[in-house]
Parts: C-alpha cells; sequence; structure tokens
C-alpha cells in the first residue's frame, strides 16, 4: 500500500493545489511513483495535470469510485497524467469532476466517510505515495480523504484567516481522527505558501512557526508568478522559464526532501 498523506486547510485559496501538484512532480523527478486523488470538485489538480473530461467518450472519475461503495474500485478511475516529461510516467490522476459534489449528500449514510479509503484498498498498492487534494473544508469530502489517510499535511498563506484555519486543521484531527476510525491519523508537516515580502506575512510566518514548531517545514515557497503561470498553462515545472524558475523548482524538490523523511516509503 502507498503511503496516503491528505493536504488539508480549512480554507480556501492558500496554495493546497498546487502544493499537491508540485510536490508530487518533485517526487516523481526524484523517482517515486505518485497516485494524485483529485477530492476537489473543482478539479482543479486534475486540470493542472493535463487531464480533461471527453464527453465523447466520458472517463471513470473519483466520484464514481466512491459512490460504488466497492473495495479496490479506484484502480478503475486511475489515469496517466497530460504532461509529456519523462516523469510524468511515475504519476498518475485519480481526477475529479463538479459531479464530485453529489457525494456531499451521502454524508449521513451508515459507512460513508470510509468509502474513499475502501475504493483505494489494493489500488494504489503499485505506489509508494498517495497524495490526497481535498476541498477548503472540514466536512464530508475532506472526512473522506482524512479517513482514508496515513498522515495531514497542512498548507497555509501567511495571513491570519489562513493561520487560524490551519490550527482548525490541526484541532479536527486531534478530536476527530477516533470517529472516521483513524486513530492514529497524523499532522506531520505545515507548509507556509505565497510569501510576500509584507511585515504582515513575516508576523504571520512567525505565528505559524510559534503554534506549531517543528512541524513547519522549509523552505517556505514565496509567491511568484511564474508559478501561477504554470498552473494556469497546465506544464509541469521543467518548462517553466525565467529568472526564478530555478528558485521555484528548487523549493518543491527541497520540500520533497523533507516529505520523504517525515513519510517514508
Amino acid at each position: 500500500m502507498a503511503r496516503r498523506v491528505a493536504f488539508v486547510n480549512n480554507k480556501g485559496g492558500v496554495g493546497k493545489t498546487t502544493t499537491t501538484v508540485r510536490l508530487g512532480e518533485a517526487l516523481a523527478k526524484a523517482g517515486f511513483r505518485v497516485l494524485i486523488v483529485d477530492l476537489d470538485p473543482q478539479g482543479n489538480a486534475s486540470r493542472r495535470l493535463g487531464w480533461a473530461y471527453n464527453a465523447d467518450v466520458p472517463q471513470l472519475t473519483i466520484s464514481e469510485a466512491i459512490q460504488s461503495d466497492r473495495e479496490g474500485v479506484a484502480t478503475q478511475v486511475i489515469q496517466p497524467i497530460g504532461w509529456d516529461v519523462e516523469y510524468a510516467s511515475r504519476m498518475a490522476l485519480c481526477p475529479a469532476r463538479l459531479e464530485l459534489e453529489n457525494r456531499m449528500a451521502e454524508a449521513g449514510v451508515a459507512g460513508a466517510w470510509r468509502r474513499l479509503a475502501k475504493a483505494l484498498d489494493g489500488a494504489d498498492d503499485t505506489f509508494d505515495y498517495t497524495l490526497i487534494d481535498c476541498p477548503p473544508s472540514l466536512f464530508h469530502l475532506t472526512q473522506l480523504g482524512l479517513a482514508a489517510a496515513h498522515y495531514v499535511v497542512a498548507v497555509t498563506e501567511p495571513e491570519y484567516d489562513s493561520v487560524e484555519a490551519t490550527t482548525r486543521v490541526r484541532d479536527f484531527i486531534g478530536k476527530r481522527a477516533a470517529d472516521l476510525a483513524n486513530p492514529d491519523l497524523e499532522l506531520v508537516g505545515v507548509i507556509i505558501n505565497a510569501m510576500q515580502n509584507l511585515a504582515s506575512h513575516a508576523a504571520q510566518r512567525d505565528s505559524v512557526r510559534e503554534l506549531f514548531g517543528g512541524l513547519v517545514w522549509e523552505p517556505i515557497v514565496k509567491h511568484r508568478s511564474l508559478l501561477v503561470d504554470a498552473d494556469g498553462d497546465e506544464v509541469p515545472l521543467t518548462e517553466i522559464r525565467g529568472e526564478k524558475a530555478g528558485e521555484v523548482r528548487a523549493a518543491y524538490e527541497l520540500l520533497a526532501q523533507r516529505f520523504v523523511k517525515a513519510v517514508p516509503a
């Protein structure tokens, strides 16, 4: 079984999807086999990995895998990503579409929060890591991710609301992991994203370090338009050019090294 890691925050717009995709890319470049599960109905991770839904030949998505409530069914959902680089062969995707929102209506069904874990059982055995990109909430879809995961990484911007949301993630895991039949679930890292040269950002960075101590991973990811462009253009970081391109790639490669220390394959 792959080591499963859920990327979470209770606030949107903090760079959670970017972090999931780019860490997955850096891990694949380092030789690891990585499955990315897009658990956000917006489907941004799927799009950024070059996947597109074809209405003429409909592909199965993670929504159908969850709905089926059968062990190992995610095998039928796993698809190659759309990047044309060598290490893309070590990456795969369980894509998402807006239809995933319909799974929210099943939150009251007995055992529904176990359906992603059930779908992944046996399906991700050929991967080293399964990275789960959760939506910006702590409700049913995120709980599916938390019930399936072994570890959690929180992603935050150095902004007050984002930091507050990160503490809610930590507290939720501490109080509710057992309710998800996953009492060993552990927050293993906090990644600070989109850092700018602002006094307010410096203050919030220091606040995150005070709140989470050694859980804060280095390096802190700086705000770079090159990264925004790469996400928008659906391309790997190896294809970006510009003065700061090397810095952007190096940040995620260093975070990948920190990730592997926290979550050995």
